[in-house]
């Protein structure tokens, strides 16, 4: 379990120094974090979504994953509005309540504490397909109201189309369900594309670290801590009295649980910084969840 901890920890630590030796420009985090956003991120979403066992992650435990996560991330909305925080604040608080590390903390996670690293498969599927399109659209939205332009029924139809994340993810789900083959030409380098995305939000991650105050003095402690509270106590304690109302136990139920428990991603920051907003709060969110979350994962899988 802590291997994935440790992989993590590294990729970030080498961005900490980096940023702390001056060896990049200051715009290193925003590029580092496009380049992910508009071409590695939509390429791992496509490849991963086009090799996806559609039929095997449709289960009562993709459910009970999917209300636990939309329930937490629905309780911060209303403490962003009561701190009176900015809209695109909020929205990426209650996205940072409820999107788990699923990638590279979850499947080494999945492997030890679950036997598989397959059963993670539910709760990345539905990040992927549901909520990282969903947030985004979102904070396009935001991002369109701040500059000024009007929403209007045009605008609300044309913003999912220019989320690369959405277009990637109809993509891949498309060709899995119809059974596209897709040429390894065209699949090889999507493939090396898509090994960039985990890889380039760590370090863009590690850089916003460099020069970071202490967590909280950036952003609202209390949106921090409701954050934190919601994502390692809440999210992990509804999901098990979710598949106890759905009938799971045993291994399923165990599944969902420490699903749950994994701390806020590190995709979140990156699309912080890609919509301009609520960056300290997403980078304080997965560094503070993810410390606590140690303990709660050891407690979850004992």
């Amino acid at each position: 379990m802590l291997e994935g901890f440790l992989v993590i920890g590294v990729v970030v630590a080498v961005g900490v120094v980096v940023g702390r030796m001056r060896l990049l420009p200051d715009a290193a985090t925003e590029v580092l974090s496009r380049t992910a956003f508009f071409v590695a991120t939509p390429a791992l979403l496509f490849v991963t979504l086009l090799r996806a066992d559609v039929a095997r992650v449709l289960s009562t435990g993709l459910v009970v994953t999917a209300l636990a996560a939309l329930t937490v991330c629905a309780l911060y909305v209303p403490v962003g509005m009561l701190r009176r925080r900015p809209r695109g604040e909020t929205v990426v608080g209650s996205m940072a309540s409820g999107y788990l590390n699923a990638g590279n903390l979850g499947l080494p996670i999945a492997a030890y504490a679950l036997g598989s690293a397959a059963e993670i498969a539910p709760a990345l599927i539905f990040q992927l397909a549901v909520l990282t399109p969903l947030y985004t659209t979102l904070l396009d939205a935001v991002a369109a109201r701040r500059r000024g332009e009007r929403a209007g029924l045009a605008g609300a139809v044309v913003a999912p189309l220019r989320n690369p994340l959405l277009l990637a993810t109809a993509a891949g789900l498309g060709c899995n369900v119809a059974g596209v083959r897709v040429p390894e030409g065209l699949l090889a380098p999507l493939e090396l594309l898509a090994d960039l995305a985990v890889p380039a939000m760590l370090l863009a991650f590690g850089l916003s670290l460099a020069h970071a105050q202490r967590p909280g003095r950036d952003d609202d402690p209390v949106c921090l801590g409701a954050v934190v509270a919601l994502k390692n106590l809440v999210h992990p304690l509804l999901a098990w009295l979710l598949g106890l109302a759905f009938g799971l136990d045993g291994p399923a139920l165990l599944t969902v649980v420490v699903s749950a428990a994994l701390p806020t991603a590190q995709n979140v920051f990156g699309y912080a910084v890609r919509f301009d907003t609520g960056v300290a709060l997403a980078r304080d969110a997965a560094l503070v969840t993810t410390v606590v979350s140690v303990p709660v994962l050891l407690l979850v899988a004992l």
